[in-house]
């Protein structure tokens, strides 16, 4: 054991202090735009260009979203950085995500009080006096944790508790909201209270408790029909190998849940897609024929079990067992025989150590459980859709799915929106690789291109596509300005039907405010600085697809694309019980 010493040996001004808290939490981007008291930050972040890239963006909003995917691709919290009131009134889908989804992420930002002048209503202020608005009270809403440091010390070591309550437990975000007073003077050695090291405010990861891990084991060695789902828990975790061998090991099929898609490639011989309302109704199936249960990093959520129909998912005839980095999310939807908190990473591996303690499962036994399988994929249709290979225009979907199933390699990374085209790339999109298909879990829209953003800064060498629709390319195409201004090339895809899609297919006869003027998004973004391409034929896709994974310059390619597919053709028939 050894002792420790002092975070600093010298006096450095606050926005220092903050800036090298970041550093020491191996926090190396940080996505926004100057305003207010943070751009104190910024002047203390001109020094550390070699070790923190700032990201300009032109909206809050895709600061959110770009801080969220970080966080959720690296597990190191994504910080959102800004002025206070645009921050909340902006910033806050990506903050949603991070909160519903368990990105770890801060939200680092002010209140504008202008000291000390704090209780006179000044311009823009946010603490919550006679004439402001309450800042700490509005994050808290959409946040683990808000901290409002008034002094200097506290601004430091509140941004070393944020990045440890972002982090601990079950992740989400933290909104840190310095007022001014917190970011004036210097800390250093002799602080009061005294100033530590960032690293052991850094959480360890939970380990499982030996005697559930046993029991689990032993459950699903006896299994006749076992299944997993996999949620975005292992994502978070980036447990992708540690899942993968324990279906190997035991041949248990394994379903994802919709935010949980790409945890588990579905290209995989165990695979079954994605389960719940609008997943393959080979999961759906084999899932309420199953025995047993185990979910691992899922709460199990209402659309992923179709509204809780105990045809899919039923605890009075079928085992359940979980696994979950929160004990609040452990038997929360549905009663479980075991639950084992702890991170998925850890607890997978220790299961498959015990299993191997063991002695596997008779071969007759793993052979019927993939003859099970297979059975299940040739009655449903794993993957099968006529609309693949469709020559219909406009365009239908499936046809373009397909076209960009067959485009990418096996380490495109593809950032889906919020809409009807995110069913669509739900149920008819077949992940290729694990980890690589970043869906939002909240679902507003906007949310494509600044992950697909965020994607690529952190996978520089790998192609990253986002998809999206024509509503969601028309609230975040501000997004192509940052990758022209960042140097980011990455590859659009928008299938442009004029419409709000689920929304116009839901009303029936009686459309109204769904549906947009043509557009050639092609054209915008040729006239932004990228490069544009139109699609209106299914023989025109492989080369627009190719030329715009080539990964030299943004790429906006513009697909005409059919309403006749809506997603009732994608809806679970278990939604329709009464």
């Amino acid at each position: 054991m050894q002792t420790t010493k002092r975070l600093f040996e010298e006096d450095v001004s606050v926005p220092e202090a903050i800036v090298r808290v970041l550093e020491e939490a191996g926090i190396d981007m940080i996505f926004g735009i100057i305003g207010g008291n943070m751009g104190r930050i910024y002047n203390a972040l001109y020094d550390h260009q070699a070790t923190i890239r700032a990201v300009l963006v032109r909206h809050e909003s895709l600061a959110s979203v770009m801080a969220e995917v970080y966080g959720r691709l690296t597990g190191k919290p994504g910080v959102a950085i800004g002025q206070g009131g645009f921050m909340l009134a902006n910033g806050l889908l990506g903050t949603i995500e991070a909160h519903l989804g368990s990105s770890p992420m801060l939200v680092l930002s002010e209140l504008s009080d202008q000291a000390p002048f704090s209780q006179h209503a000044p311009y823009q202020g946010g603490t919550g006096e006679y004439g402001t608005f309450d800042g700490r009270q509005s994050f808290s809403g959409v946040t683990k944790y808000t901290i409002v440091p008034h002094e200097a010390v506290q601004a430091v070591q509140s941004t070393q508790l944020a990045i440890k309550h972002a982090m601990s437990g079950e992740p989400g975000p933290v909104a840190v909201l310095y007022h001014s007073t917190s970011l004036n003077g210097h800390v250093g050695p002799d602080s009061i209270p005294t100033l530590y090291p960032t690293g052991f405010y850094l959480p360890r990861k939970p380990h499982g408790e030996t005697g559930s891990i046993v029991a689990v084991a032993r459950a699903l060695m006896d299994a006749e029909r076992p299944v997993i789902i996999a949620g975005n828990g292992v994502r978070l975790s980036q447990a992708y190998g540690e899942l993968a061998n324990l279906a190997e090991l035991l041949v248990i099929p394994v379903a994802t849940t919709a935010s949980g898609k790409s945890t588990f490639p579905e290209t995989h011989e165990l695979a079954l897609g994605v389960c719940g309302n609008f997943g393959q109704t080979t999961a759906n199936k084999f899932i309420g024929q199953a025995d047993l249960i185990l979910a691992v990093g899922t709460k199990l959520g209402t659309a992923d079990n179709v509204a809780e129909n105990p045809e899919m998912i039923d605890p009075e005839r079928q085992v359940l067992l979980q696994i979950d980095i929160d004990p609040l999310n452990s038997s929360w939807i549905y009663p479980c025989a075991e639950v084992i908190t702890g991170d998925a990473t850890i607890v997978l591996t220790r299961l498959a150590e015990v299993i191997g303690e063991m002695g596997e499962p008779a071969e007759e036994k793993l052979s019927q459980r993939k003859e099970m399988l297979n059975a299940a994929r040739r009655e449903h249709g794993f993957f099968s859709d006529p609309g693949y290979d469709s020559d219909e225009t406009p365009i239908l979907p499936q046809r373009l799915i397909a076209e960009i199933h067959k485009a990418i390699t096996d380490d495109t990374i593809i950032a889906c929106d919020a809409g009807e085209n995110r069913l669509f790339m739900t149920h008819y999109f077949q992940t290729k690789s694990a980890g690589s298909l970043i869906m939002p879990g909240f679902g507003a829209m906007g949310y494509a291109i600044p992950a697909a953003l965020a994607a690529k800064l952190i996978h520089p060498d790998r192609p990253v596509i986002a998809v999206c629709g024509d509503g969601g390319f028309g609230m975040a195409m501000q997004g192509l300005m940052t990758a022209l201004d960042e140097n980011i090339p990455i590859a659009v895809v928008v299938m442009n039907n004029s419409a709000l899609g689920w929304v116009k297919h839901g009303q029936g006869n009686r459309v109204i405010a769904s549906t947009f003027s043509d557009m050639n998004y092609a054209d915008i973004a040729t006239a932004m600085g990228c490069k544009g391409i139109r699609v209106e034929k299914p023989e025109q896709l492989p080369a627009a697809l190719a030329a715009a994974l080539e990964g030299k310059e943004p790429v906006v390619v513009d697909v005409v694309t059919s309403l006749r597919t809506s997603f009732r053709d994608v809806s679970s028939p278990l939604l329709r019980r009464s």
